[in-house]
């Protein structure tokens, strides 16, 4: 079923690996945003002109649906909540109790550095004022994401939320309802029912209730991620989240019923999800397929697994050794990133670039996505050399608060002079020697 990628003599025996080789050897989903940002550019700017009425017409062309209001009622939220699951209630509880935990252990403190006797920079751990929060609603409601963004911000002590779902015409123009009752359960009272670019334009630019934002974050489709690169530098932005992805690096010890069903968990997403299994075991490869021949015909999303499964960004790559196939793994940057091989805690720690390295088959990706406390919305496409998962972080800025007395500047004051005159700024020296006589 997936199509086999041979790389066995093709690499460098040491493990280097640029990421230039790789991209030209292993292919990801085509994802052109360029060719939706021109649309999204022109919706965005209607918003930021007309507010609320460009808002509307945008759900009504875009969602088939125009909600009566679009500002969620607190007593429908409460609602929602009141008829949710008992069983869903409780794996929300359970979610929203471990990520609350770890986002909890990395909130930090500010840190205060005496960098000379008299002189010290507070490193001050200040929460942004106010995010916007967003929550997809086309495959599949995922209301984990409710949970992956609200308590982080809340940890990080944002002191105002708004979330917003895209509106669902089965619900009568509301978010699904499930997403409804995960804000209820957060506390969460400012919710939206907007979807697509045109959120991300209403929290950047206001309307109606809605007041403009520091940053928006959360995952979308192709319009949010344009959206999102438009806006960039009206709002701040997390990422700009692109097709799911997993790859599994693993040895003739897996399991291949694992690494079928964690391939198929993720290409469940949709057609353009990646799953990629790198391996030093044509026996395994062979065993998977077998599995995926097994699994993919009894799920319940078949169509969709087998496209994904079958597109040009889905493979098994053959290597050498673990080696090799830990390079693949670090230059593919994966969002995903699961190790099962006999020495999967090592080979773990060795991996610098992905989103989550999940470690062993007792650690499936499926339980990042819902309560193994990590965060599920993690960068994408590649971007996991240079981008990091949601976190409480996110949420925070680092304040630099610089207090000197008169000695430590006088003790300072040569190198500030110094430095100043080598750039040409001598204002910048008169403005210490202005304070310790020497002017």
């Amino acid at each position: 079923m997936l199509r086999r990628v041979d790389l066995r003599g093709a690499l460098p025996a040491d493990g280097s690996l640029d990421r230039a080789t790789v991209t030209g050897l292993l292919a990801r989903a085509v994802v052109d945003v360029d060719a939706a940002t021109e649309t999204v550019r022109a919706l965005c700017d209607d918003v930021r002109r007309r507010g609320e009425a460009a808002v509307r017409e945008a759900s009504a062309r875009f969602d088939g649906v125009e909600p009566a209001e679009l500002r969620v009622p607190p007593a429908t939220i409460t609602a929602a909540l009141d008829t949710l699951d008992a069983d869903v209630r409780a794996g929300l509880e359970e979610s929203i109790a471990r990520l609350r935990r770890s986002c909890e252990a990395e909130r930090g403190s500010d840190t205060v550095t005496e960098v000379v006797p008299g002189g010290s920079v507070r490193q001050r751990l200040v929460p942004l004022g106010r995010v916007g929060l967003y929550v997809p609603g086309g495959l599949a409601p995922l209301v984990s994401s409710v949970v992956m963004n609200v308590v982080p911000a809340q940890v990080a002590g944002v002191e105002s939320l708004a979330l917003s779902s895209p509106p669902q015409r089965e619900f009568g123009g509301l978010p699904h309802p499930t997403i409804l009752a995960a804000c209820a359960l957060l506390g969460v009272e400012e919710v939206y029912a907007v979807g697509g670019a045109q959120a991300m334009a209403m929290f950047a630019y206001g309307a109606g209730e809605c007041r403009p934002v520091d940053l928006v974050t959360g995952p979308g489709n192709i319009y949010v991620v344009a959206a999102k690169r438009v806006l960039r530098g009206v709002v701040g932005i997390d990422s700009e989240a692109g097709p799911t992805e997993i790859v599994v690096l693993a040895d003739d010890s897996a399991d291949p019923a694992f690494v079928a069903a964690d391939l198929v968990s993720q290409a469940e997403h949709a057609p353009d999800a990646a799953a990629v299994l790198v391996t030093d075991s044509p026996a395994l490869a062979v065993a998977v397929d077998d599995e995926l021949d097994r699994q993919v015909p009894v799920a319940k999303h078949a169509d969709r697994i087998r496209q994904a499964l079958g597109g040009q960004q889905s493979y098994v790559v053959l290597v050498d050794d673990l080696e090799r196939g830990l390079a693949v793994v670090d230059a593919y940057a994966s969002e995903h990133t699961a190790i099962q091989t006999r020495d999967a805690d090592a080979l773990a720690m060795r991996v610098r670039n992905a989103g989550a390295v999940f470690v062993g088959g007792w650690s499936p990706v499926s339980l990042g996505d819902y309560c193994a406390g990590s965060n599920h919305v993690l960068p994408t496409g590649g971007s996991a050399r240079h981008a990091s998962g949601l976190s409480v972080r996110a949420f925070l800025r680092t304040v630099q608060v610089v207090t000197y007395d008169r000695a430590a500047l006088r003790a300072s004051a040569r190198h500030v002079v110094a430095l100043a005159e080598a750039e040409d700024l001598p204002a910048h020296g008169q403005a210490v020697r202005v304070r310790t006589g020497d002017s």
